[in-house]
């Protein structure tokens, strides 16, 4: 009795987890279709400014309905979501760049370099990440290139410790010492066999660094130190909105919400299903 609940319980695991992921993938093709196309196909102007359209409820002729200024909100979203899927994505390569460096920099000379650099992450992971970055933004005017640089600055810390870690691992392997008996200097064993290997693991932390780095984003933004206020992004869309969700209007900040909340959560689930083909044995032990 005991194998077959088991059995049953691995068939709904393995149901559950191929129906997230089909909803993932819908998701993000459905989201990345929407920021591509959507742009150059509506030949409207998301800025443009019409009073008597004033905070209308969602309708046939504006679905998502019209903010404060009477501007089209879906076409406000679509270009939000654009500007920040822009800025999650940069500062998500950036962000594993450095840490991968860092990471695998510590690890293959070790010694005092190794205990330099973690003490430099150490220092770095010492100071909260919104803090940091508020520091990094105000040295600057807003706009999309410091917020990138805020969101990496602050976000390479714990793939350089993912790095590390898997380089020490491999490190361990017979083949590497097979590699360093045979005469390979450090720089060719770090190329040709340790990056290779750790790059399933930093192409995984930089697709779940992106939707830290969009809410990242928008939590700048919505405190008035990320993207300038004119310009359209998530954070601008739901801190513009306050005002009129105290007064009852209640579209301005779902949608804007949604379109933050929706897109992060479909590729988290897709990294989740790359985790787990990763990791064989966490796999093994869902399947059962």
């Amino acid at each position: 009795m005991a194998d077959v609940a088991w059995k049953s319980q691995g068939r709904t695991r393995r149901s559950t987890r191929k129906v997230r992921v089909a909803v993932s993938t819908v998701t993000v093709v459905t989201v990345a279709l929407a920021v591509l196309l959507v742009p150059p196909l509506v030949q409207l102007d998301q800025q443009a400014v019409d009073l008597s359209m004033k905070l209308r409820p969602p309708s046939f002729a504006h679905p998502f309905g019209t903010d404060d200024v009477g501007r089209d909100l879906l076409l406000r979203c679509v270009y939000g979501l654009r500007v920040s899927l822009l800025v999650g994505l940069v500062a998500a390569l950036v962000a594993t760049v450095i840490g991968t460096v860092v990471g695998a920099a510590a690890a293959v000379f070790g010694g005092w370099t190794d205990r330099a650099l973690m003490r430099l992450v150490d220092t770095f992971s010492s100071v909260p990440h919104l803090l940091l970055g508020i520091f990094v933004v105000a040295m600057f005017r807003p706009g999309v290139g410091p917020v990138i640089v805020s969101v990496a600055v602050t976000h390479w810390l714990s793939t350089a410790r993912i790095v590390r870690s898997e380089v020490l691992s491999l490190r361990a392997r017979p083949y590497i010492d097979a590699a360093i008996s045979g005469g390979a200097t450090r720089w060719r064993v770090a190329v040709r066999h340790l990056l290779p290997g750790v790059l399933p693991q930093a192409g995984l932390a930089a697709v779940l660094m992106v939707p830290h780095a969009m809410w990242h984003e928008s939590a700048l933004s919505f405190l008035g130190l990320g993207l300038p206020t004119h310009q359209a992004s998530l954070g601008n869309l739901v801190q513009s909105a306050r005002g009129s969700l105290l007064a009852g209007d209640w579209w301005p900040t779902l949608f804007p919400g949604l379109f933050l909340i929706v897109p992060t959560l479909a590729v988290a689930g897709l990294a989740g299903a790359w985790r787990e083909r990763l990791n064989p044995r966490r796999r093994s032990e869902l399947m059962l």
